[in-house]
């Protein structure tokens, strides 16, 4: 083996071990620790109702921030020579706003969503410049390949991480940790020293920047990037089932990005135990590794299309089976069955969209499959959080998410595969 072979090596497993280290924030702190922390301690003071709803606020400021700015990193990712300067700035604004949970105590509710929102801004931030090195790190060959081994190693970095803090939090006096509330803020912090450190080898080893920040001007970025949104939106609009595809898939996305934010915090609201909700969270990581395997060899057989229907109907069952939580049990349950098709779904749709956009326009069709995606999984949250608001109980929040499989499942049955295949190759 050459000492080039050596080095390419070295540059690509430094990119997937930056999933690792990331997917800490998403498993630990997006989806399973946090929420329940933030119900339990930072929003003791309001009733369960409001601390679900304020914690869905919370998301949809988030993402409406996120989606604001990631056309123009989009941009930056694309045309700027200082991608691992970005990357390195994003991931500390996210490792800091997630250590700076730590100091969160009862009644802190207002505290902890502006730490979350600058850490969720650090995280997703972070991911359009990760993303952005895939195709400069790699050939057209072995691209799947190193995008799956990115994947692969996401998984396996969050589960162990939020494994190590399960038991943690369980049993903190093994660790002698004088508490459960305690054990959950170190917590925080064991993801912060998580992201920086494996972090380390992408710093180092992904290519060089050859433009300093000083030589680096916003405004022109600004420009390209939301110059980029609208026109490649207009060029979108000429392809009529690949249009009425992206609604569907916006309306549909928007439901499952819901329940992944909100169901911790949801099963906490309704009595469900701290270790069953992270358990059972661990339990979709392990399902979804080969049910989205599964779901790859399902659409070979009977289409994409079909496969997601198939995946939008479970996925109407888990929000009226949640409308009827009661039970630790019931959670895991429901647990098991999103990690049945949160993968196939995504990838599913990937797909499918790969085959109605042009061939020759994908990276700028795939830019925006991304970045309007992030528009759209604003309004789920915020829905959840204003229905549960106003009617005193956030089981009817779940029942409004199934508005969106719903909509979601008949906005697909219009859309013609075939046709916009055809409309895709003219």
């Amino acid at each position: 083996m050459g000492k080039k072979d050596k080095s390419e090596k070295k540059i690509i497993y430094s990119w997937a071990l930056y999933d690792w280290a990331n997917s800490a924030f998403a498993t630990t702190i997006l989806a399973a620790v946090l929420p329940i922390f933030y119900n339990d301690v930072a929003a003791a003071n309001l009733p369960d109702n409001l601390a679900t709803s304020y914690w869905g606020y919370t998301q949809t400021i988030a993402m409406l921030v996120i989606a604001l700015i990631s056309p123009i990193l989009g941009a930056v990712a694309d045309y700027s020579k200082s991608k691992k300067i970005f990357l390195k700035i994003f991931v500390l604004i996210g490792v800091i706003g997630t250590g700076l949970l730590f100091f969160i105590t009862e009644g802190r509710y207002i505290m902890a969503s502006i730490f979350f929102i600058f850490a969720n801004i650090g995280f997703s931030g972070g991911n359009i410049f990760y993303d952005s090195f895939l195709p400069i790190i790699t050939d057209k060959e072995q691209i799947d390949y190193v995008s799956t081994l990115g994947y692969s190693a996401g998984y396996l970095g969050g589960g162990l991480l939020l494994l190590i803090n399960l038991v943690m939090i369980m049993k903190p006096e093994i660790f002698s940790i004088p508490n459960t509330v305690m054990a959950t803020r170190i917590a925080f912090l064991t993801v912060s020293v998580w992201w920086i450190v494996f972090s380390i080898p992408a710093f180092i080893n992904l290519p060089e920047s050859r433009l300093g920040l000083g030589e680096f001007t916003l405004i022109p970025y600004v420009k390209q990037g939301f110059y980029r949104v609208t026109n490649t939106f207009k060029n979108v609009r000429k392809y009529k089932e690949l249009f009425k595809f992206l609604i569907a898939f916006w309306i549909y996305n928007d439901g499952i990005g819901t329940i992944i934010r909100m169901a911790t915090i949801y099963g906490r609201e309704v009595g469900i135990g701290q270790n069953d909700l992270i358990g059972a969270l661990l339990l979709t990581q392990v399902v979804g590794i080969p049910f989205t395997l599964f779901f790859g060899k399902v659409a070979k057989k009977i289409g994409a299309k079909k496969g997601i229907y198939i995946a939008l109907s479970i996925y109407l069952i888990i929000t009226l089976m949640g409308y009827n939580l009661d039970s630790a049990f019931d959670f895991w349950v429901l647990a098991g069955l999103v990690g049945t098709v949160q993968g196939g779904a995504q990838a599913l749709s990937r797909s499918l969209y790969g085959v109605l956009i042009p061939k020759e326009k994908s990276a700028e069709f795939y830019g925006f499959y991304g970045i309007s995606s992030k528009f759209a999984a604003i309004t789920g949250p915020f829905v959840f959080a204003l229905v549960g608001q106003l009617t005193g109980s956030s089981r009817y929040g779940i029942l409004a998410v199934a508005s969106f499989f719903i909509l979601g499942i008949i906005m697909l049955y219009y859309v013609d595969i075939e046709k916009g295949a055809k409309e895709a190759s003219l």
